[in-house]
């Protein structure tokens, strides 16, 4: 955070290839299946041979699908409210409420058929009790845009509701604890399964070890189709890593992450918008 500079004004620009034109299908990575022996005849056996498997990085734990109804859009819209207003901003779970300026719940459609799913807020997010709108929002809108979507139409929340920092001098920003993440990810939970979203895009390595229950590192889970509760997950880069390493001249990792977010447009039927001329 503090960066001046988002990045490119086009983040399609930095697309080398066109997302497919069928939806890949959201599938847990097994081992490949042993190979058949070959036939031999009884008088000459010929000895089988161990073929070993490739190594594949294990799968996080599958999580329970949502078995409550869907609701209607209005009832979405009551319930988050009554969750926000009645639950949330009064909040003393744990210890990040004697520090917070505002609780940040969340924002965007409740019927969203998309949701970003962060690590916490920052200091702008703390001050104006909403995510994403420091440098590394602005860098998260353009990120949506790109997708040929507007940041409204999608969902946008975090796993705590309130910013998790060292007081320093000078204030700094920190992972939440454990004991911060489970008193807070029940409401995470809870909004996930009111808005139903199709497809869910997490931010970073926090982000992404919660909802899928696992250590692997962002590298190992980058790029990679999950599922957490019947819904469809895909892992990238948080916008805020993606500042710190264009500030450094690497690009790569903000091409990564655009090639996750095209493997979500084709899941989702998405068209990037086109160029001005």
């Amino acid at each position: 955070m503090g960066l001046e500079t988002v990045g490119p004004a086009d983040w399609s620009e930095l697309s080398i290839a066109r997302p497919p034109a069928r939806p890949e299908p959201v599938t847990r990575a097994t081992a490949a299946s042993p190979l058949t022996p070959h036939q031999t005849t009884p008088t000459q056996p010929a000895p089988v041979q161990a073929v070993a498997a490739p190594a594949i990085a294990p799968s996080p734990p599958a999580s329970e699908p949502f078995l409550s109804p869907i609701l209607s859009i209005e009832d979405r819209r009551l319930r988050l409210f009554a969750m926000d207003d009645g639950e949330v901003r009064g909040c003393t779970k744990c210890g990040l409420c004697h520090s917070r300026t505002h609780t940040v719940f969340g924002e965007g459609a409740v019927d969203a058929r998309l949701m970003f799913i962060g690590e916490g807020p920052g200091h702008t997010e703390d001050q104006t009790g909403r995510p994403f709108v420091g440098p590394a929002g602005m860098l998260l809108d353009r990120m949506i845009g790109a997708m040929g979507l507007r940041r409204e139409q999608a969902y946008i929340a975090n796993v705590v509701k309130c910013r998790a920092h060292l007081p320093g001098p000078p204030a700094k920003d920190r992972a939440p604890a454990p004991e911060e993440v489970a008193a807070c990810s029940p409401y995470l939970e809870r909004q996930v399964e009111i808005i139903r979203p199709e497809v869910i895009v997490t931010l970073g390595v926090p982000a992404s070890q919660f909802v899928l229950s696992t250590r692997l590192s962002m590298s190992r889970l980058r790029g990679n189709w999950h599922t957490w509760h019947g819904v469809a997950v895909m892992p990238t880069w948080h916008p805020s890593y993606l500042l710190r390493c264009e500030k450094e001249g690497n690009l790569e990792p903000k091409r990564q992450a655009w090639s996750d977010l095209q493997k979500v447009m084709a899941h989702l039927g998405l068209i990037p918008p086109k160029k001005s001329a």
